[in-house]
């Protein structure tokens, strides 16, 4: 596990951007898994100024979407589609039909595990993007999650839901369930990414890097994996040995 510290988010944002558009340039049909909340924004917003200022040609890139919440529409302002087209896709040269977020309104697992599917026919992905909760979930995989688990519909833990309810106007508006990729679609991923900031993720952090491997802990998942870069900053880094 490579761990790379920076100042802050903004900072963060920036690293993590190069890591995702050198996977670009070094793969024009780069296959790309991608995250939703608040910690990708600020890679997101590099993403896009840098695409510019660097013309990088997304045309042939393909991306899946960790998660979606269950009952939203894909054109629901709150939808991670909605998000996803919002911070990234309406501002690059991406082809919308090869970005995929999975369905909020599918009702079965049966549906819900064609996803890794379509990601297996398309050879796998290349580089997972993650954010981190402060429970430790990484997609929706929260405390007790299946490390063989596939995509499936999951039950949001209410630490989750009241994490999420800034995004709506109130909390009784917070789906309860979501769509999510599992611990082993996302451990099947090529390279991993993780980014996490400030003070609130510095318990799951310390679990992340330094174990032990527990279902507590979804994120520790991930030092099973022989490539996971992770980028925090200082108030996230802070409980570290």
């Amino acid at each position: 596990m490579k761990i790379i510290k920076v100042m802050n988010n903004g900072e963060a944002g920036k690293v993590v951007s190069d890591l995702i558009l050198d996977e670009i340039k070094n793969n024009s049909k780069a296959v790309l898994g991608l995250a939703t909340g608040s910690s990708p924004i600020t890679t997101y917003e590099n993403i896009i100024k840098k695409t510019k200022d660097q013309s990088i040609d997304w045309s042939e890139v393909t991306t899946f979407n960790l998660d979606e919440y269950k009952g939203l529409e894909s054109d629901h302002e709150q939808s991670y589609r909605y998000f996803m087209n919002d911070k990234l896709f309406n501002h690059i040269n991406i082809k919308k039909v090869n970005t995929f977020v999975p369905s909020g309104m599918i009702d079965s697992n049966e549906e819900a595990v064609k996803y890794d599917q379509l990601i297996s026919d398309h050879n796998g992905i290349d580089l997972q993007l993650l954010g981190l909760g402060i429970n430790g979930h990484v997609g929706f995989n929260e405390p007790g999650s299946d490390f063989e688990g596939l995509t499936s519909i999951v039950d949001l833990t209410k630490s989750t839901i009241e994490a999420n309810s800034r995004f709506f106007e109130k909390e009784s508006d917070v789906p309860t369930q979501a769509i999510s990729m599992g611990l082993k679609s996302i451990m099947n991923a090529k390279k991993i990414v993780l980014i996490a900031t400030g003070e609130s993720k510095a318990l799951a952090v310390k679990n992340l890097v330094e174990g032990p491997i527990s279902k507590e802990w979804p994120c520790s998942a991930l030092l099973n994996h022989p490539n996971v870069t992770i980028v925090i900053d200082q108030e996230a880094g802070k409980l570290l040995k």
